[in-house]
Parts: structure tokens; C-alpha cells; sequence
């Protein structure tokens, strides 16, 4: 009868399992009983692992055999910036190897900064072609459109092809021609932001005829009017960025696009082609002008068209104008970014710039804002203090205070930051990137104090000692990931605040004052925990001037042990504590 009962509660607990999708739902479950991280462990359908060497593929396997979907991250986040050295490590080949031939249910692949090999490829597209879903190369290297073609005509089940950012080494555009002769599946493809140029209008127009359930297609500078044919076959399109205009703004007149697109991205735009966009502005969630050659008062009159809004993408070249306008006419906004723009765009446009005016504005008028990422000329408490009495679903805020001539007259934001963090509770994600004197370390303190429930966190230039930091690490009790750059803080203090913060997995340290004997890292030393060193380096910056980059500190956790492919950039400070 016991047996029969025991029989009976695993029947249960695996149909309940099926309707828990949240990795930390389940992680707790799995802790409960034996039996329950068995059953967790056959359920789970996916996995994200945030850096590549925190496990191996065996291990992997063993714990999650029937995974149907994994993403795999690789190099530090900074590597977006050029910051980490090209050497360091990534490579998917040990996880393609083991992805491919031994996870019997995998259906969609995704990487992120990783090195990805045409071989690679090759062997995904000849062990998994016939049910790969989904493949996702995520600001990669390494690899070739020969791979590409490999994938695209062995793949013909393929939904999401993704590839922006990448680095894509150009043959020719074979393998966009593969996939449009193999595949009827496809749901969204996206080379945005790649260098591949030898794109055919005709490869897309096919791929748009066959594939009935396009939605969303991204792409690189292809003249918009070649693709005329593109958009009428588009007829499920439903996202749309990419393209370029190069000829005279009438001959644009006639262009339709498909009756459901709501998220677009156009680059190079300028005021003549704004006319193209107002028949269906009213209807646009999200709109992309990072790359649009748009002014302060182009902005104005645009948004003003586009009162159904959730997400915008632009450059400080919006201005505290167009904020205002936007903060009046855009009330369902969620997600704003605001990227800095040329040094040269702001000298033309006086008014393109982002100050406390503009953030004060968002935060009375859009208060259902859930993520902004902003480069700022100026701040005030005042302004952080409002975002934090009216922004209450915000869960991801990053700024960032341009630094230029002018005179920040409310400095240090202790008090705004303090404000800001205390009324948004909501807040998962926290960058803040100032300049020396942008925050005291009482200001620092405080972040440690109000960020219960932050699990990520960059912090640029901020505190003045040692004594902040160690504040700091006081608090935080949900925090995972910490990156920190040009601080001022020592050895010793990371360390210790390391040993703090009792949730954290993930460290990275770009600038901070070494030790003499440059040892007083290992205090942070314990079972499984990896400590790399990049020493400094000069490197060649804009305009061939050569820059002199600090030293960098990369600490995890990690089950797979030392790292077995250390580059001449990267100094292991200790093999893992027994």
C-alpha cells in the first residue's frame, strides 16, 4: 500500500511540475526531498547557464537528461565593450559535442558571446537538423556562412534562426538561399546588426512567400525599396528592423507594409521618410531609432503619432523635449533606452540632450514603466526621488552620467539613490555609472541597504573607500552577479565583501588598488570558487591612440573545477579550494 502511495505521489508531483516553468520555482522544489529533485531533474525542459564554466556537458547531462532547450553564456558582459581580452575563452565546441549527440529531446540552442566554429555547426546540423526549433548565436565568433548554409539546409524545421551581433565571416549568401528553398517552418530570422551584405531580395521574398507564419524579421542596410515584393508576401509580419534609404523620400510614397506589423526599426531615416511611418503609427508597440538620423524635433513630431507605444529605443538626440513629448503622448510606455549618441550628432543639436528635465518628465507622465536604460548630461536628486515615489513597476534601472565639461552642481545623489531604490521594489537589475564624487560611501551604503531584491548590479565610479564598499556588502542579500568598475576600492576589501554577500555566484572587477604581494584575493578562496586575473594592458583605441586598460578581476562559482584552456591574458590566482 505504501508502494502504491509513493506511486501515486509521483504521478502528482509530475503533473504539477509541468506548470512550473520558473527556474527558481523548481531549484527550491528540487531542495525538498530526494525524490523531488529526481522528478524535478527528469521534468525540467530548460536551462540557462550564465557563464560556460561553471559546468561541463557531462555534468549537465547527468543532472537534466531531457532538456529540450539550453542557453549558454560565455564571455563576461564587458566583452561587449572591448574590455575583456580576445583570447579568453568561450568556446562552444565541448558543449556542441556533447549537446548534439547526447541530449535525445533538444530542440532550440542558444549562445551567447561564445566562439562557434563552422564545425560546430556542421555537426549540430547533421545530429540535430531534423528537430532543431530554434538556434540562437547571440553576439558570437567565430564562424563562417558555410556553417551558416550547413545549418539552413539540413534545418528544415527551423522556427528562430538569430545571428545579431555576431561576427560573421562573409563567403557569400548561399546559405540565406538554402534557407529559403528548405524551410516552410521559419517564424523570425535576424542578422541585424551582422556584416552580412550579400543579402538577395529575392532569397527574402521567397522566404516570406514559404514560411506563413513569419513574424519577425530583422536584417542588415538593404535598400527598403527592394523590398516591396518582400512586404507583400509578409502577410503574418509582425516586426520588422533593418533596411536603408538611399533614394529621393517620394519614391518611398507607395510602399506598403503588412497590415500587422507593430515593431519596427529603420535605419538611416531621415525627416523626408518620416511621412512613411504615420499611416500606421497609431498601431506601433515598439519602435527602434537608434540608428535613424532623426533630431530632437523629429522625435517630437513621431512620437506624438504613436500613442499605443510599450517599448523605444533612440539615442540622447531625443533631448528633454522629446522626453516631455513622449512622457505626454506615450502613456503606455515599458521599456525605454536611450543609448548616447555621436559626439559630433550632439554638437549639431544643441537640444539633444538628456538631463533631470527629461527624467522627471518620464517619471510624472509614464508610470508604467518597467525598464529604462539612459546615458545622462545632467542629474539631481530630485529627479531620482520622483522616479521613486511614481515609478513603482520598475524592475530594471541603468544610468549612466556622461562625463563632460560641465558642472554637476547636486552631487553626490545619496539621498536620490537612497529615494529611488526605496520606492521601487519592483527592481531586479541596478546599473549605476557616475564619476568620482557621484556618491559618497553613505550613498553606497545605502544601495547595500535598499536592494533586497536585486540580483544584478554594475556600479561605475562610485563610493570613496574602502568603508563603502564594506557597507555595502552588508546589505544585498539577494544579490548574484556584481560588476564593478573604476572604483577605488583595494584587494583586501573585495574580498571581504565578497565573503558579505552571501548570495553572490558572479564577480567582475575592471580597475581597483592591488596588494603589494597581489595575494589578498585568495582571502575570498573557498571550495569551488574560481579567481582569474587579467593583468593590465595597453590596447589600441578610436583613432589608433593606445589606451591603457586596469587590471581585471573575474571570480565564480564553478562544479567543473579549474579551467583547463587559460589563455596567456588570464592569470588563475587560485585552482578551487579542496
Amino acid at each position: 500500500m505504501k508502494n502504491k502511495n509513493h506511486n501515486m505521489s509521483d504521478v502528482v508531483f509530475e503533473c504539477v511540475l509541468a506548470y512550473i516553468h520558473d527556474s527558481r520555482d523548481r531549484q527550491s522544489i528540487s531542495l525538498v526531498c530526494r525524490r523531488l529533485y529526481e522528478l524535478e531533474a527528469l521534468t525540467r525542459k530548460h536551462v540557462t547557464i550564465a557563464l560556460c564554466y561553471t559546468s561541463t556537458p557531462k555534468q549537465l547531462r547527468r543532472r537534466f537528461p531531457f532538456l529540450e532547450s539550453v542557453k549558454l553564456k560565455g564571455k563576461p558582459r564587458a566583452a561587449m565593450y572591448n574590455l575583456i581580452p580576445e583570447d579568453w575563452g568561450g568556446f562552444a565546441t565541448p558543449w556542441v559535442e556533447e549537446l548534439a549527440i547526447s541530449f535525445t529531446c533538444l530542440k532550440a540552442v542558444h549562445f551567447r558571446r561564445m566562439i562557434v566554429k563552422d564545425e560546430d555547426l556542421e555537426l549540430l546540423a547533421r545530429e540535430r537538423g531534423h528537430v532543431l526549433q530554434a538556434l540562437k548565436l547571440d553576439k558570437c565568433s567565430g564562424f563562417s556562412t558555410d556553417g551558416l548554409a550547413q545549418i539552413c539546409r539540413s534545418c528544415r524545421n527551423l522556427k528562430v534562426l538569430f545571428l545579431e551581433e555576431s561576427q560573421v565571416v562573409e563567403k557569400d549568401g548561399g546559405w540565406l538561399h538554402e534557407l529559403a528553398m528548405n524551410n516552410t517552418q521559419l517564424e523570425s530570422l535576424n542578422f541585424y546588426m551582422t556584416d552580412l551584405t550579400l543579402v538577395s531580395s529575392n532569397d527574402l521574398e521567397l522566404i516570406a512567400r514559404r514560411c506563413k507564419s513569419l513574424a519577425s524579421v530583422k536584417i542588415g542596410d538593404c535598400e527598403i525599396l527592394d523590398l516591396i515584393g518582400f512586404f507583400s508576401s509578409a502577410g503574418s509580419l509582425e516586426e520588422f528592423s533593418g533596411g536603408c534609404f538611399n533614394n529621393h523620400a517620394e519614391q518611398y510614397a507607395s510602399l506598403s507594409y503588412p497590415s500587422g506589423l507593430g515593431r519596427l526599426g529603420l535605419n538611416y531615416m531621415s525627416t523626408n521618410e518620416m511621412p512613411i511611418v504615420y499611416p500606421f503609427a497609431s498601431r506601433l508597440k515598439k519602435l527602434d531609432l537608434l540608428y535613424a538620423l532623426l533630431g530632437t524635433e523629429d522625435h517630437c513630431v513621431l512620437l506624438q503619432q504613436c500613442p499605443n507605444l510599450e517599448v523605444l529605443e533612440t539615442r540622447n538626440v531625443i533631448g528633454d523635449q522629446g522626453m516631455e513629448v513622449l512622457a505626454c503622448s506615450c502613456k503606455k510606455i515599458k521599456r525605454l533606452r536611450i543609448e548616447r549618441g555621436a559626439d559630433e550628432q550632439e554638437l549639431e543639436d544643441e537640444e539633444g540632450v538628456v538631463t533631470q528635465r527629461g527624467l522627471t518628465a518620464i517619471a510624472q507622465g509614464c508610470l508604467d514603466l518597467e525598464y529604462i536604460a539612459v546615458y545622462v548630461s545632467d542629474i539631481t536628486n530630485a529627479a531620482l526621488e520622483s522616479m521613486g515615489k511614481n515609478l513603482k513597476k520598475l524592475c530594471d534601472f541603468r544610468m549612466v552620467l556622461l562625463e563632460k565639461e560641465e558642472v554637476i552642481t547636486d552631487l553626490p545623489l545619496d539621498n536620490g539613490i537612497r529615494s529611488l531604490l526605496s520606492g521601487c521594489n519592483e527592481l531586479r537589475r541596478f546599473a549605476l555609472y557616475l564619476r568620482p564624487g557621484g556618491l559618497t560611501d553613505v550613498g553606497l551604503t545605502y544601495i547595500g541597504q535598499h536592494s533586497q531584491n536585486i540580483k544584478w548590479m554594475l556600479l561605475g565610479y562610485l563610493g570613496e573607500s574602502d568603508t563603502g564598499l564594506l557597507g555595502f556588502s552588508r546589505g544585498c542579500p539577494s544579490l548574484q552577479k556584481l560588476e564593478v568598475r573604476g572604483c577605488c576600492f583595494s584587494e583586501k576589501a573585495l574580498a571581504m565583501a565578497v565573503l558579505e554577500l552571501k548570495s553572490l555566484r558572479y564577480l567582475w572587477v575592471q580597475g581597483y588598488r592591488g596588494s603589494s604581494s597581489g595575494f589578498d584575493l585568495l582571502a575570498m578562496a573557498r571550495p569551488f570558487w574560481n579567481i582569474e586575473m587579467i593583468p593590465s594592458r595597453k590596447v589600441v583605441g578610436g583613432e589608433g591612440r593606445e589606451i591603457e586598460h586596469p587590471a581585471h578581476i573575474l571570480a565564480y562559482y564553478s562544479l567543473a573545477g579549474p579551467r583547463t584552456d587559460f589563455p596567456p591574458s588570464v592569470i588563475p590566482i587560485n585552482y578551487i579550494a579542496q
